[in-house]
């Protein structure tokens, strides 16, 4: 981050560390760096070589220098062992652990506080079972949730600890499980096995032990690379008996989450070896195009680079979560105010009238402060509902089901590589309707990461995109369409184009197999796949290589070159040469490489310099990818000479890189060019769309590219200072492109707008240099594409192409969003409307903390009879349809500003709350003020206004969410329907005699439900209870619509 570059850039040329050696990961986010800067910065010089391994000596690892303390006097080896253990629980653990977690949350700790006072019979104003039955029900979902994760887990774990593999153990290799392989042990893969742990490669069955490895699970990338074993363990190594007596020691860097270092010495027979990345087989890699390889472990289990990598996931919470928090801890503060209130209130009552009606005497010689203070806890008690419990549960279940409608969404699923979407979290959904900057990767998120062969010049002359029939080598795929080229390649006169393809066949580090008949061809990068396929498609087929030799078919004759010198590409030279000697015994050095650096090395003579430049220029501008291609003749003497300096330059212990890079340039110069190559890298289908849709919604595009790290500008120098300003100058363009970024610091961008601008932020990548900005960013979305799955392991939405983005936002984080606010909204006020009924009850009783519905009622109410039409919202709601949402992109900022849910809406749904209790309690209670039943009975009993109340309530609820839904579908208006239907049947028998004779003290309001509700006049009373709490919202509603109509309100009629 920036203090690393501030340090850097004080101590260039002294001891401070520096990115080369400083074992930083690339996925740390700047809090856990600043923790590791100020100790890694004195420790790391000491242990540089700190890890020793003895081969074949498992005793050795056990001594008791290597042990360390774990805790009071108990120590353990510091060698980790190979078994890994990714669950939380165990079978013991489980539930302690488990509640202990869910106890973290504050409101079911106040929950679990309520249930307590309950139990104290002085202030028990409701049966404990009111507050039981809910916990217990929210408590056992989470935990069927967490118990479903964990046992995914251990299957997992048990999978991957058990497989198999073969240990040299007692002087012959024996087949062991995973779990039980120790460091110093060596070990024999086979083709197509999965490396076991980080090994150092001695030996394998391909010449000059040569092991191709696939490194998808490490870093994403799909092509093969190859790791070597040292000449020496080549040479010496290969029986079982050689490697049973092996006895090297290697010191080497302690365990650490580089995945590109490694750096060690192995001390053998008095001799000591450089080790490097290029000998190790990491952990989490397949073995592949190699027969069988035996290596060494160094780095077993936790230890390894892979397990090393797994990093904190850290917790992401949304914007709402925040304000849901705030609110709850608003309510709260609003509880103890009233409860506050209504007990000084009882104070003063018990003193000026309680205590001399001699009614009301009960015996127990309390004075009037300890009653009101009594009453306090009692009235908390009461009131407890304002803070409500089915809340978190009721979100859990809404992001549960959004996240499975984006896993099903079959307009995001990407049928050529059968990828569906995939929402990886289920916290996040609301906040994709909210994001205000979108932090994209260029290749392979926007483009697709295939390379295509589209243009060339040769000797000065373009050509430009032809039927490959003639050609029974071609492959199929490749599109070019010149025919004059072909002809002159045909003919074979035009020397120049015959050198054009030849280089391309020859120059080059693909591996070749030999599929069903068929060539299949594995690059390093699919550039030089692009390039190599159009040479084979032009006549010229690179058939096979080995060690020193290549072999093509050049038209329809073999011939086999030997390989005098790989001159590698690396990002600094920008270019490959390759110096073969011909079948004829002439020695060719062949070139290509970037346009900058190839002309500075031309030859004064050489040719089309200018025309080739203008043509380089032309392919510039059609945003292709350009390299030069060229060639120089080497007399025999001259090569003697060069390649002495060669071998001395190879086998440099300081500084083998410059060493190397010296004498490549003594022998690249003076070259003659050939021509030069043009590539495409097509966009993704639809990107440009998706870009001018999300800028629509006002949603600003930064794209964040990088080159390899080392040439990387450090942007970190200059941010310092000028930060703020850099952000607020970036923010206001339309669209940023950051060029040359390292991962860190696409990360480091992400982390100033978030910090500066309080912006919701998306990183969209695919490929494990973009892990990083996926971590950093709000959501982070991963592209499963050519690249692996490095960036989908890290994010917390996947899918197959860029311009599904468009419709995760615009449709499922707008939908998502709207749902969530409506829902919270919804919640609150109805929590309200049937708490506050006791506030208004208690001015007639006393202030007593007596309750105004039956027991049962209070323990129902949220889990049976009001919760159903309201999640069903929350899950199905929508106000326009996703055609229409894609079209109207506009319809998305109301997410943005955050309007549809904060603390003004709050305070709406609680005055909402308040206006409807007042009708639901003053309404019925005028009613039975002066009143009789029509046969001489009086319904205006406490039971029977209880009843009343309660069913007011049920109604007005349930016709209020009515109200509020946008889209109706069978399931709501069953809903709706099937709550009021529950409560009246469950009313009927909790009112009944026989539920009374089993249990007398727990259901007391016996035949009260048949009585009341069989009365007209109670019935015209909860009529017009339901009537007025209902009126002003439906005109309110209505001059909103009409008077100051929403986007949505003008986009709705369109749709119709």
């Amino acid at each position: 981050g920036a203090k690393m570059s501030r340090q850097r850039a004080d101590s260039q040329g002294s001891l401070g560390p520096d990115d080369e050696v400083m074992p930083y990961s690339d996925d740390e986010t700047d809090d856990e760096l600043a923790v590791r800067n100020n100790f890694l910065t004195i420790t790391f010089f000491f242990s540089e070589m700190g890890w020793k391994v003895k081969a074949n000596d498992r005793p050795y690892h056990h001594l008791p220098e290597f042990q360390k303390k774990v805790f009071l006097c108990i120590k353990k080896s510091r060698y980790s062992g190979n078994a890994i253990k990714t669950y939380k629980y165990n079978v013991l653990t489980f539930l302690p652990l488990n509640l202990y977690e869910q106890f973290k949350r504050a409101a079911n700790l106040y929950f679990l506080a309520l249930l307590i006072l309950q139990i104290i019979p002085d202030i028990s104003t409701l049966p404990w079972y009111t507050t039981l039955i809910p916990l217990v029900v929210v408590l056992g979902i989470t935990a069927i949730k967490d118990l479903v994760d964990d046992l995914a887990r251990h299957r997992m774990d048990k999978e991957i600890n058990n497989r198999k593999c073969e240990v040299l153990l007692d002087g012959r290799f024996q087949e062991s499980k995973w779990r039980n392989i120790e460091v110093g042990d060596v070990v024999r893969l086979k083709k197509n096995d999965f490396i076991p742990a980080d090994i150092l490669l001695l030996s394998s069955s391909n010449p000059n032990s040569l092991c191709y490895v696939e490194t998808a699970e490490l870093d994403g990338e799909t092509n093969l690379k190859f790791k070597m074993g040292l000449r020496v363990t080549d040479e010496r190594l290969q029986e079982e008996r050689q490697l049973a007596e092996f006895d090297a020691l290697i010191e080497c860097e302690e365990p650490n989450n580089r995945l590109d270092k490694f750096m060690g010495t192995m001390l053998w027979q008095r001799e000591r070896y450089p080790l490097d990345l290029d000998n190790m087989l990491l952990r989490g890699c397949k073995v592949r195009n190699t027969e069988e390889c035996h290596g060494l472990v160094i780095f077993a289990g936790a230890d390894t680079k892979i397990m090393r990598n797994g990093g904190k996931t850290r917790f992401k919470r949304t914007k709402i979560d925040e304000l849901m928090n705030y609110m709850v801890y608003t309510i709260f503060v609003l509880l103890i105010l009233v409860a506050a209130g209504l007990a000084i209130g009882h104070t003063f009552w018990y003193e000026e009238i309680g205590s001399k009606a001699w009614y009301l005497y009960d015996a127990k010689g309390q004075d009037a402060s300890y009653r009101g203070f009594l009453s306090f806890w009692g009235y908390i008690i009461v009131l407890n509902t304002m803070v409500p419990i089915s809340l978190y549960v009721s979100v859990e279940v809404i992001r549960l089901g959004q996240s499975k409608f984006i896993n099903w969404d079959l307009q995001m699923y990407f049928a050529e590589k059968d990828t569906p979407a995939k929402a990886r979290t289920t916290t996040l959904n609301e906040q994709l309707g909210q994001i205000e900057y979108i932090f994209s990767d260029k290749t392979g998120t926007l483009t697709q990461n295939i390379m295509a062969f589209k243009k060339c010049t040769i000797a000065g002359r373009s050509y430009g995109p032809v039927d490959w029939s003639w050609n029974r080598h071609a492959d199929r795929k490749f599109q070019f369409m010149d025919h004059s080229l072909v002809a002159c390649v045909r003919s074979r006169k035009d020397k120049d184009a015959t050198e054009f393809f030849k280089l391309l066949s020859l120059c080059h580090t693909v591996m070749v197999e030999h599929k069903d008949g068929d060539l299949v061809y594995q690059a390093a990068s699919p550039d030089e796949g692009a390039l190599v396929t159009a040479a084979r498609n032009f006549g010229y087929v690179f058939l096979s290589r080995t060690q020193d030799t290549i072999t093509i078919k050049e038209m329809d004759q073999e011939s086999t070159y030997e390989m005098l010198a790989l001159l590698d590409f690396n990002s600094d030279r920008k270019r490959m040469s390759i110096i073969l000697k011909f079948p004829d015994g002439r020695i060719r050095l062949y070139c290509k490489g970037a346009d900058t650096v190839i002309y500075e090395r031309l030859s004064p003579n050489s040719r089309h310099k200018e025309t080739t430049q203008d043509a380089l220029d032309i392919f510039a501008n059609e945003t292709l990818r350009t390299l030069c291609l060229c060639y120089k003749d080497i007399s025999t003497d001259e090569f003697e000479a060069w390649s002495r300096k060669h071998k001395d330059a190879q086998v440099a212990m300081s500084d083998r890189d410059a060493a190397l890079d010296r004498v490549y340039e003594e022998i690249e110069n003076n070259l003659m060019l050939i021509g030069a190559t043009a590539i495409e890298d097509k966009l993704q289908d639809g990107v440009p769309e998706t870009i001018a849709k999300l800028a629509k919604a006002d949603i600003k595009i930064w794209v964040l590219t990088g080159d390899k790290k080392e040439t990387a500008e450090n942007i970190g120098y200059s941010f310092d200072s000028n930060r703020i300003d850099f952000v607020n100058m970036a923010c206001e363009c339309e669209a940023v492109i950051c060029c040359r970024v390292t991962p860190k610091q696409k990360a480091n961008v992400v982390s100033l707008v978030k910090k500066y601008k309080k912006a919701v932020t998306l990183s969209i990548g695919d490929g494990a240099n973009d892990v990083n900005m996926i971590k950093t960013a709000d959501i982070g979305v991963g592209i499963s594409g050519q690249e692996g799955m490095q960036a989908v392991m890290s994010s917390d939405y996947a899918f197959a192409q860029f311009c599904y983005l468009q419709r995760l936002l615009l449709v499922h984080g707008r939908w998502s969003y709207i749902r969530m606010c409506k829902f919270l909204r919804f919640f609150f006020f109805k929590n309200f409307a049937f708490t506050l009924v006791h506030f208004w009850y208690s001015f007639f009783s006393g202030y007593s903390s007596q309750v105004a519905y039956e027991d049962w009622f209070i323990t129902l109410y949220n889990l049976c009879y009001s919760s159903l039409p309201v999640l069903l919202v929350g899950l199905l709601d929508q106000d326009v349809n996703d055609k229409l949402s894609l079209k109207f992109p506009k319809l998305y900022l109301p997410g943005q500003q955050g309007t549809l849910f904060n603390y003004r809406n709050f305070f709406i749904s609680l005055f909402h709350g308040i206006f409807v209790s007042l009708i639901i309690f003053f309404i019925p209670y005028g009613a039975f003020l002066q009143t009789m039943g029509q046969d001489g009975e009086a319904p205006s009993d406490y039971q029977s206004f209880a009843v009343v109340t309660a069913s007011s309530l049920i109604f007005t609820v349930n016709l209020q969410i009515s109200l509020d839904t946008s889209y109706w579908t069978f399931v709501n208006c069953f809903a709706v329907l099937g709550s009021i239907a529950i409560y009246f049947g469950i009313m009927f028998d909790i009112h009944s005699a026989g539920i009374h004779v089993l249990f007398p003290s727990a259901f007391t309001f016996t035949g009260v439900a048949s009585n009341a509700l069989r009365q007209p006049y109670l019935w015209l009373t909860i009529i017009l209870t339901v009537g007025i709490s209902l009126l002003p919202v439906i005109c309110i509603q209505f001059l909103h619509k009409t008077i100051w109509p929403s986007v949505g309100d003008k986009v709705r009629p369109v749709g119709v």
